[in-house]
């Protein structure tokens, strides 16, 4: 929802609130983590663990949030970024924690093993969950 927020209204987004709307652009901010991890348009080194996984997913979230603030016309309150960013970072986290989300998201860029048969690499079409 936060993100169809912001994409839909992008000119304005901003001005629709009297202050920096930090929910909504914390959960724009972990909707575009996982948006560009599954795209994989820049990811360098694959996570191999959960920790890594999460700091990955969490780097792009700061990235989408600095680019939210700079294109802002509404002043961040104090303290309003490390809420944003504990905001994103607990959306991330909850979907990680449900079901089995880090293992389909760990497997969709894994190194595939040449003796590994074609049927068995390919990643579950369970999807992610939220």
């Amino acid at each position: 929802m936060a993100h169809s927020q912001l994409t839909e209204n992008w000119f304005t987004w901003d001005q629709d609130h009297p202050s920096f709307n930090e929910t909504l652009v914390a959960g724009c901010a972990s909707y575009q983590a996982f948006n560009r991890y599954l795209s994989d348009s820049d990811l360098l080194i694959v996570p191999r663990t959960r920790n890594e996984l999460q700091s990955v997913l969490r780097r792009y979230a700061y990235d989408s949030i600095h680019n939210a603030i700079s294109v802002s016309r509404q002043t961040l309150q104090p303290g309003g970024y490390s809420r944003v960013c504990s905001l994103a970072e607990k959306s991330i986290r909850n979907v990680l924690s449900k079901d089995d989300n880090t293992e389909v998201l760990l497997a969709l860029h894994a190194p595939k093993l040449a003796s590994q048969p074609a049927s068995e690499r390919t990643i579950s079409s369970a999807g992610i969950r939220t």
